[in-house]
């Protein structure tokens, strides 16, 4: 199994996850910052891309040596305080902030989750009170534990439809499903990065990344980026080969009784073409079910 440079610097967990995940965020999200976007003068050319462990040092207000024990994983305490001007100086979003303070061991720890793919009874009805919106549950793994039937209709195309990141990286209909593939793999790599700081010795995530990065290049170098997103409302843009091009604004609810489950809906526009190709969409794929009952 071949692993890119970009998969071993990402750590598809080369050891435990637990050993030393702040130190490989902090270097990855220093490489990604040019100079002068910082503030920082800069004078020819530089041996490696990005900002200097000192200039890191000198913009969150921190001692040179302190800074490089955090990012050796000598030292793994830092204050609130600290992490915070670490954030400010590495230019991080909301999003990365607080995967910065989950991974330093400053943020609340995580409430405990349900077993693997379970889904309480009344989520699972709720699903189906979508009856014209493509709506399932995911847990952080991005794992689909359950779908309306306009769901599993939309996704039907895949191979095996039953986990996001596998779909988007391991199945060749992904590329022409979404419209924006690049974005999308973006975004999916994100969301895993986010459940890591959640919960990094999750099994099923340690697992999942694994096979990712040993059969995709693409997501190897994207997870090396440590590249850190929320799932909440965004455009979607899909190609369906039975109905064609669907246009949906995603809405994502955590769900409140079921600690990393949460609820996605793909909200079409009410009587525009996405709205009336879901319609043939759900049409064509109940009517084989409805002839044998």
């Amino acid at each position: 199994m071949r692993h890119t440079q970009a998969a071993r610097d990402g750590a598809p967990y080369p050891r435990r996850m637990s050993e030393n995940r702040l130190g490989p965020f902090l270097r990855a999200r220093r490489s990604r910052l040019r100079p002068e976007e910082s503030g920082i003068p800069s004078h020819g050319p530089r041996r490696v891309p990005g900002l200097r462990r000192e200039e890191v040092a000198v913009l969150a207000g921190v001692n040179v040596d302190y800074y490089a024990r955090l990012e050796q994983g000598r030292e793994r305490h830092p204050s609130a305080r600290v992490v915070d001007a670490l954030g400010r100086a590495l230019r991080l979003d909301a999003d990365a902030r607080d995967h910065l303070h989950r991974l330093a061991g400053t943020a609340p720890g995580p409430r405990s989750t349900p077993p693997a793919d379970s889904v309480p009874p009344a989520l699972r009805r709720l699903l189906h009170g979508f009856a014209g919106a493509p709506a399932f549950v995911i847990d952080r793994t991005l794992e689909i534990l359950a779908a309306n039937p306009l769901a599993e209709a939309l996704h039907a195309p895949f191979r095996r439809p039953d986990n996001l990141a596998r779909m988007v990286f391991l199945d060749p209909v992904a590329r022409h499903f979404h419209v924006r593939w690049s974005l999308t793999a973006r975004v999916v790599v994100g969301h895993l990065r986010q459940a890591e700081g959640i919960d990094p010795d999750c099994p099923r995530l340690r697992a999942l990344v694994a096979t990712l990065a040993g059969r995709s290049a693409e997501f190897a170098a994207l997870w090396g980026a440590h590249i850190v997103r929320d799932k909440s409302r965004t455009d979607k843009e899909l190609h369906h080969p039975e109905v064609g091009r669907l246009s949906f604004t995603s809405l994502t609810f955590d769900v409140r009784d079921a600690p990393g489950r949460q609820l996605v809906v793909y909200q079409a526009e009410p009587d525009g073409p996405t709205a009336r190709a879901l319609a043939l969409l759900g049409s064509s794929h109940a009517t084989p079910h409805h002839a044998g009952a």
